[in-house]
């Protein structure tokens, strides 16, 4: 039913297979005994690997696998008794840790106030479970450039794993994981299976690996671990290929560009602005908007590239009607405008213009933490390379948004890569290189991949270059 769609819905009975069951009591023994380092490998394993449908029913709350490991995640810490802020968040509260939280907080309002149920609140509890807890939960356990590296390593292994699964996928025409609670059997689109893996859709998974390349070219520039770099390498292709999409095929060429245009980084803003002036120009020019440029994209046979670009162009026509609280009129707008395979248009709908910006202003700040920390750094090229990575990795995930709206465990990867900008880019600023968080701003100084005004009075041109 719609409102099934709206607030979750599914069976109202426990829905947990046996073998998830065992790997979730496993991940809880790991998580309990082994030092705080090691907590988040069985985590990560457990969270993406699990399908999103496995919960347990009580009084009408359907309680995830994930919420559940995010619970024992904060039993845990709780039993660690950090002594004050910083060692809870490492380092303090930092602007995108505000950001994220005024976003999550705006789009459960703007949520609450448009339905005003029982349903809805239920839904939206869920929610912040699973966004501020998983969000702190990695923010509390990444504190350092090796915690970066460990965490890297676990998705590389989990991509191999998720590579092979989807290889048998698209052979047998039977998912692995669909013995596990996943789907049994891939979509298939003229006549080619799309795998999935453990994930809601054969999209999400292609994107899961997309946005995790430019994470394992830093791995294997790290030097430490090159073998499983080159793994986790091979599987990014290998699932981006398998899921037969062309939004995660999309993002692995927008991660490999950004990571190409290392020998021009100190020249990006003549080509940002470029692109800017490209822009404009084709708008004035063309007789359709300039983003209907999307329905031309058509890198996989059957792609839905008008979709993607009738769905911008409608949400901006009916702008008024979702600005202030989101709407749940949208699938009025025009055909098959309730499927919403864009996170913007779906932060947009769900939550109203304040929780749009607010999750632009935490992708702006990170980007212009990066440009920041890879400035401080000039020179040495270890360092650089880190912080540029990560560049790629969120330019790749930036590219993904605009096909896709992260509804299953593709999240903890987007959470994931938000936890690590703050550690990994204060581990290489130089002491006479860091600003303060009213200096940063919503965006900051300019970077290698995005430029964000530092000046508050400029936050407006920050985001709009962002």
């Amino acid at each position: 039913m719609p409102e099934n769609f709206t607030f979750g819905g599914g069976l109202n009975e426990t829905n947990l297979h046996p073998a998830v069951l065992v790997a979730m009591l496993v991940a809880i023994a790991f998580m309990m005994l082994l030092p705080r380092k090691y907590i988040l490998v069985p985590f990560l394993f457990t969270v993406i690997l699990a399908p999103t449908g496995q919960e347990i029913y009580i009084a009408g709350a359907h309680v995830f696998v994930s919420r559940i490991l995010i619970l024992v995640g904060w039993v845990r810490i709780a039993w660690m008794k950090p002594s004050s802020r910083d060692d809870l968040v490492p380092g303090g509260l930092k602007f995108i840790d505000k950001a994220f939280v005024l976003w999550a907080l705006c789009r459960t309002s703007a949520f609450m106030l448009l339905y005003h149920s029982t349903g809805a609140l239920n839904n939206q509890v869920g929610f912040l479970w699973d966004v501020l807890g998983g969000y702190f939960l990695l923010r509390f356990l990444i504190r350092d450039r090796e915690d970066i590296s460990r965490i890297i390593k676990a998705f590389a292994r989990i991509a191999a794993i998720l590579a092979v699964a989807m290889v048998c996928e698209g052979v047998t025409g039977r998912n692995p994981f669909g013995l596990i609670g996943g789907h049994l059997a891939p979509l298939i689109r003229d006549g080619v299976p799309r795998s999935e893996g453990p994930f809601e859709h054969a999209i999400l998974a292609g994107t899961f690996g997309a946005v995790s390349l430019p994470l394992f070219v830093w791995l294997w520039k790290r030097g430490d671990a090159k073998f499983l770099a080159v793994i986790g390498m091979i599987a990014s292709w290998v699932i981006v290929l398998t899921s037969k999409s062309s939004t995660p095929l999309m993002a692995l060429v927008a991660g490999i560009i950004a990571l190409c245009f290392w020998p021009l980084r100190e020249h990006m803003r003549l080509f940002r602005w470029g692109i800017v002036i490209i822009l404009v120009s084709l708008h004035l020019a063309m007789k359709a908007p300039v983003w209907m440029l999307i329905a031309r994209v058509d890198l996989v046979a059957g792609n839905s590239g008008y979709h993607r670009a009738e769905l911008i162009d409608q949400s901006i026509r009916h702008f008024g009607e979702w600005w202030l609280i989101g709407t749940d009129n949208n699938q009025n707008w025009g055909l098959e405008m309730g499927d919403v395979g864009n996170q913007f248009i779906a932060e947009a709908v769900s939550g109203g213009l304040a929780t749009l910006v607010c999750f632009i202003v935490m992708i702006s700040w990170s980007f212009g933490r990066i440009g920041t920390a890879r400035k401080s750094v000039r020179g040495k090229l270890k360092q650089e390379w880190m912080v540029w990575s990560l560049g790629a990795a969120m330019f790749a995930h930036v590219v993904a948004y605009f096909g896709i709206s992260y509804f299953d465990q593709t999240r903890f990867a987007w959470y994931s890569l938000l936890a690590i900008v703050p550690i990994g880019t204060a581990a290489v600023m130089k002491p006479s290189a860091k600003v303060t968080e009213d200096e940063i701003g919503i965006g900051a100084i300019d970077s290698g991949l995005v430029h964000a005004s530092a000046s508050p009075q400029s936050a407006t041109r920050g985001l709009f270059t962002s």
